[in-house]
């Protein structure tokens, strides 16, 4: 019933989906960019309903609160803790082992406005997990809602890997255009080498 809703909601407002998770591919995380609006939310979930995959994707723990808790977790909710990003990579590598199936969503602008770089969590997540890189999209202008045909694999060179994104979502029209941007942080490699 779920599904028939979400398609028609789908249809009357213009709405496609294009692409597909490759059905040997259980374990991933998929980047959802641009990143603009809470609408960009409610799509992405519309779109799991009518292809029948369960997302997750993560909250801060702040949220989970009752009666709240229960709807987050139902819709594929995981609480994080933002104060501690090493141990929320852990706990998130942990979940890919402990799970057969798992679809980690994650929007590396974090967060609606604009932003000067993208956080680098999705990419030392998948790394550590030893995951592929689906890379997801909403794509306002033509009303898309997509993942690309290509599957990136982390190199741990992230320089490298992040010009593929970058030059897959150049040209993707977010709902809010002057809030996306493509830009890297410099000092994330330095960073990991301290680690």
């Amino acid at each position: 019933m779920l599904k028939i809703i979400s398609l028609f909601i789908f249809r009357i407002k213009g709405w496609k989906i294009k692409g597909q998770i490759p059905p040997d591919i259980k374990k991933c995380v998929i980047i959802q960019a641009p990143h603009t609006s809470f609408y960009d939310f409610f799509i992405g979930w519309l779109a799991s309903n009518i292809i029948r995959k369960k997302f997750r994707f993560m909250i801060k723990k702040e949220a989970f609160f009752f009666p709240l808790a229960g709807l987050l977790k139902a819709c594929g909710g995981v609480p994080v803790d933002r104060n501690q990003p090493k141990g929320t990579t852990k706990m998130l590598v942990d979940y890919f082992k402990k799970n057969e199936k798992m679809y980690l969503v994650i929007t590396p602008e974090g967060t609606r406005e604009y932003t000067n770089n993208w956080k680098k969590g999705f990419y030392s997540i998948a790394l550590a997990a030893n995951v592929p890189v689906l890379l997801g999209y909403i794509d306002y202008k033509d009303k898309i809602c997509g993942l690309s045909e290509n599957i990136l694999y982390p190199s741990g060179d992230y320089d490298k890997d992040f010009e593929i994104i970058t030059n897959f979502y150049t040209g993707r029209q977010a709902k809010y255009p002057e809030h996306f941007n493509l830009s890297t942080d410099i000092q994330f490699q330095e960073n990991n080498k301290k680690e």
